[in-house]
């Protein structure tokens, strides 16, 4: 069986299908170097989320296990890896510390069930089609949080880099104030390693591309550690390192599904899965526009659903896309999703086989690492071009990148879909609205936007551009006012609606009134060129009767011979304009 002969539905309810078949030997090279480093990287990681979650140690690590592979089976992004992360962790701290003692099996046993529900809620919201919802983060709120996630990525690896004791967590300037309250006791050795770990990777990255450049830089970093300490000693050095791990396989768990649990958890798991989602998708659609593809927002929802809900019952707590995850997977050359499957099933070994080396892995390198990864995700290109392009754009952008350093992450996405949503329907909320001329000069009359032009002086035409709805509807009918004290003697007023898209009740009561208000002055309203959506609008609403229907035209030529016909003769007598063809058969 081919892949385009598979059902269309069985492709939706399992992805996969879509892409499996088509990995190459080149790119499953690739993935799996990209895996290998990804699932290196998330060692020293995993285990500080779970204390930030107030969770056992090994369980960070669980979380980047099995929903790591579900989601990237059943999602659609082709670098995005799912796992803990800061944000989450702080957040299901956050909702659980006040019901349990964090780590207790009690606190363990909730986070197990939030977990659930949150996937549960995930799956329901994908199955209903509404990843549309992520529609609404636009391309500058991706840019900008990307940017500042970065710079926070690496302001939380300060502590690594230079070897010093300070809490890591807190915003850019609680992380900023800490640190330099922390100066005097910089660790040398540590700032050697990290130092040499961010020149291999430069290097390797630059001038040596076929090789990974993470695991060039990991290695280089470990073994000057261990150089370090065989030479002077650990007792002169004091290089942290990640220790050793657990080295067993993530043990199967279970959710406590009571009434009482469900009633205390949903508004946290409600709020955990907004957040949760959010943070997911946009994670994807930013490394998506990197890799100049598109992501499934409904495939995404169901694919972290299913990776909360096999977590919670293979001991993992709250798991979403997580950037430093990603970040690597993407610069280390990943492909496909195999690259995050790779990662998930390699960490499992990697726990198991290699744990007690991981007491050799410096922290310091790992530091060094994320340096790169950050500064990679600052994509200065599309900085440029959106300072450039527009100042609403550039604001949106700054909004969402100072939210992103100042403030939580989630609320910065929220600030800044908010903030682009606003500026959008001010936009359009002010539809443009232009005089337009017939040009004699012009083959057939055309219209012209040139003001020194003639009018007439019974007849105004008018263009829209903008779409007609409750929030557009009083800039409009400022304009219809403005236009009629300053030309009075136009009564009969012709509005090119080849701009209007659609108008809503209140678009069309809008036109009505003013079709009402100029009859009793003696003129008349008129539309030439209207769209189906006017038209319905318009016939939905039954503003314009058989009367009214009759001042609809769709085509320029029909409207001015129909309208002309209106007009007052007694003033066409004198008047030296002829714009129209008809004039001059008068």
């Amino acid at each position: 069986m081919t892949i385009q002969s598979l059902n269309p539905s069985l492709i939706w309810w399992f992805p996969f299908l879509n892409w499996l078949p088509k990995i190459n030997g080149r790119d499953l090279r690739a993935d799996f170097i990209a895996g290998l480093t990804g699932a290196i990287v998330v060692l020293p990681q995993g285990v500080a989320f779970a204390t930030i979650a107030g969770m056992p140690p090994q369980y960070g690590l669980y979380a980047g296990m099995i929903p790591a592979i579900i989601a990237a089976l059943f999602g659609s992004s082709r670098h995005l890896v799912s796992g803990p992360t800061t944000a989450a962790s702080v957040v299901l701290f956050s909702a659980l510390s006040i019901h349990a003692i964090p780590g207790s099996p009690d606190y363990v046993t909730l986070a197990l069930t939030l977990t659930f529900m949150v996937g549960v809620f995930q799956l329901v919201l994908g199955l209903a089609r509404m990843g549309a919802l992520v529609n609404f983060i636009s391309h500058s709120v991706i840019v900008g949080f990307t940017a500042g996630a970065a710079i926070l990525i690496a302001a939380k690896q300060l502590k690594y880099f230079f070897g010093v004791e300070m809490d890591n967590g807190g915003h850019l300037t609680d992380l900023l104030l800490r640190f330099f309250q922390h100066v005097e006791s910089i660790n040398p050795y540590a700032v050697l390693i990290a130092s040499v770990t961010l020149l291999a990777g430069i290097i390797t990255k630059k001038w040596m591309k076929r090789i990974p450049y993470m695991v060039v830089a990991i290695l280089a970093g470990s073994l000057l550690s261990v150089g370090l300490n065989a030479w002077l000693g650990e007792h002169v050095t004091h290089i942290a390192t990640v220790g050793a791990l657990p080295d067993s396989f993530p043990p199967l768990s279970m959710p406590v599904l009571t009434l009482e649990n469900i009633k205390m958890l949903a508004p946290a798991a409600l709020a955990v899965t907004l957040f949760a989602l959010t943070e997911a998708v946009s994670i994807g659609r930013s490394m998506a526009a990197r890799g100049g593809y598109s992501i499934n927002g409904n495939q995404e929802f169901i694919g972290q659903g299913l990776s909360n809900i096999s977590g919670a019952f293979f001991s993992g707590y709250v798991s979403t896309g997580s950037f430093n995850r990603t970040g690597v997977n993407y610069e280390a050359g990943a492909k496909t999703p195999m690259a995050a499957v790779f990662a998930g099933v390699l960490l499992i070994f990697v726990v198991v086989l290699v744990a007690p080396y991981a007491a050799y892995l410096p922290k310091a390198a790992m530091a060094g690492v994320l340096f790169l990864v950050a500064w990679g995700l600052i994509d200065w290109h599309e900085i440029r071009a959106i300072i450039k392009f527009s100042r609403r754009e550039t604001v949106v952008l700054a909004v969402t990148f100072f939210g992103a350093i100042f403030l939580d992450l989630e609320f910065a996405i929220f600030l800044g879909v908010m903030l682009s949503l606003v500026l959008y329907l001010e936009k359009v909320s002010k539809p443009r609205i232009l005089t337009r001329t017939p040009d004699k000069n012009l083959p057939n009359h055309a219209f012209s936007f040139d003001p020194d032009l003639s009018q007439c002086p019974q007849l105004r035409f008018v263009s829209v551009e903008g779409s007609l709805f409750f929030g557009s509807v009083n800039h409009l009918e400022e304009k219809f006012d403005e236009i009629r004290e300053e030309h009075p003697e136009q009564k009969h007023l012709a509005l090119l609606c080849d701009g209007i898209n659609f108008a809503d009740l209140q678009g069309s009561h809008a036109l009505y009134k003013e079709a009402v208000i100029r009859q009793a002055s003696g003129g008349n309203l008129y539309l030439i060129n209207v769209k189906e959506g006017l038209w319905d609008a318009l016939e939905a609403c039954e503003c314009f009767d058989k009367d009214g229907a009759r001042n609809v035209f769709q085509s320029k030529s029909a409207a001015i011979h129909a309208i002309y016909q209106k007009l007052d003769k007694r003033h066409c007598d004198g008047c030296k304009n002829r714009i129209f063809k008809e004039c001059y058969s008068s």
